[in-house]
């Protein structure tokens, strides 16, 4: 059976932090589905299918990653594509604790799929999403922090 792990998040954007994670994951699963989840206390800044488009252009040679979009329960979606594992970025001990609250909910809805938590880099510790939303809204350099397919997109949208 194939080992397939969801890696699901709002990717808004996707940062070197997330990709950090889902290159040191690759060696545990057959297939990564990164996953774009609809999150209805967040208002994106980048549309979905940009999101999409900049996963798949990242892992273009990466044959084990799949990008794809999903609404509802996460669990749901594993049970629709298969898989039994979650994957999840720590950067923090806060962190943590709210990913293990979502983490033992999932394991209450459906406990044959578990959660694996990979600590990120330290040089990517302060890297998130929420911050480089922040740096781009106020004209600065966020290309520190992004791949670089994301952060020409990003100029060339300025």
């Amino acid at each position: 059976m194939q080992q397939i792990c969801l890696f699901p998040g709002t990717f808004d954007p996707i940062t070197l932090g997330h990709v950090d994670v889902i290159k040191r994951a690759l060696p545990l699963f057959d297939q990564i589905v990164v996953a774009i989840g609809s999150n209805s206390v967040k208002a994106p800044m980048y549309t979905t299918s940009q999101r999409q488009e900049w996963i798949e252009e990242i892992f273009k040679d990466e044959k084990k990653i799949i990008a794809a979009v999903y609404d509802g329960l996460t669990v749901d979606f594993c049970k629709k594509i298969g898989a039994n594992y979650i994957l999840r970025g720590i950067r923090y001990v806060s962190d943590f604790e709210y990913e293990k609250t979502i983490a033992d909910a999932n394991r209450t809805l459906d406990p044959s799929i578990e959660t694996f938590f990979l600590t990120c880099e330290p040089k990517y510790t302060s890297v998130a999403s929420t911050i480089v939303r922040d740096i781009i809204r106020n004209n600065g350099d966020a290309s520190l922090f992004l791949p670089e397919v994301v952060a020409k997109s990003i100029l060339i949208g300025k």
